[in-house]
This record gives C-alpha cells, sequence and structure tokens, in this order.
C-alpha cells in the first residue's frame, strides 16, 4: 500500500524560503500525479501545486510565482519549494497521491493517498 511521508516544514519569517518533500513509497509512484494541498485553522483543505508523471505542473493562483512543485521519479520524492513566504501561507501542508492521471485536479476528493502533513508557520 502506498505510503506518503512529507518533511521539510517549520517556523519561519516572512519572506522567507522553505523546501518541503514528500516521500513515496510503492513502485508505481512515477504513473500518478501528485500534488500538495494545505490546510489552515478554521478553513477547508486547498490545492496549492500539483505535478503529472511527465512533470506538467499547475499551480492555485495565490502561490503563482513563488512556489515551484517538482519530482524525481528515480527516488520516488515529490517538492514543494516555497519562496517569499507570507504569514497567509501559515497551514499544514499534505501531499497526496491523484486517483485521475493528467492535469492535475485541484479538489481534495480526486486523491486517495495522503501524508501525515507537515506544519509551516510563517510570522511577520
Amino acid at each position: 500500500q502506498v505510503q506518503l511521508l512529507e518533511s521539510g516544514g517549520g517556523l519561519v519569517q516572512a519572506r522567507d524560503s522553505l523546501r518541503l518533500s514528500c516521500a513515496a513509497s510503492g513502485r508505481t509512484f512515477s504513473s500518478f500525479t501528485m500534488a500538495w494541498f494545505r490546510q489552515a485553522p478554521g478553513k477547508e483543505r486547498e490545492f496549492v501545486a500539483g505535478i503529472t508523471r511527465t512533470g506538467g505542473t499547475h499551480y492555485a493562483d495565490s502561490v503563482k510565482g513563488r512556489f515551484t512543485i517538482s519530482r524525481d521519479n528515480t527516488k520516488n520524492m515529490v517538492y514543494l519549494q516555497m519562496n517569499s513566504l507570507k504569514p497567509e501561507d501559515t497551514a499544514v501542508y499534505y501531499c497526496a497521491r491523484s486517483l485521475i492521471l493528467g492535469t492535475p485536479q485541484t479538489v481534495p476528493q480526486a486523491y486517495d493517498r495522503w501524508g501525515q502533513g507537515t506544519q509551516v508557520t510563517v510570522s511577520s
């Protein structure tokens, strides 16, 4: 069974950078679209960025130009490079595997495997 494990979260100041990592188990990792979501206290889980098996990417408008998603299929890893962080980026960040191939979907219902999350806190 596929398992996802996020790491790299922490407490940073506004305008700092962080790189999140997601390690996936399973030999079929490279076949799936993957994504990052986030959830702030009292808010719904929201799409951040997604990447197809061949490297095509899609971003939420709120992070476009600041965040970059990437993957290394040889290592079963997905990354989220976050630059110019803002206090409103504070949330628990989750890695997820999509049920649907191709263009990353932006709704959580399209994803069937989730990590436990990693906390990102951005202070002003």
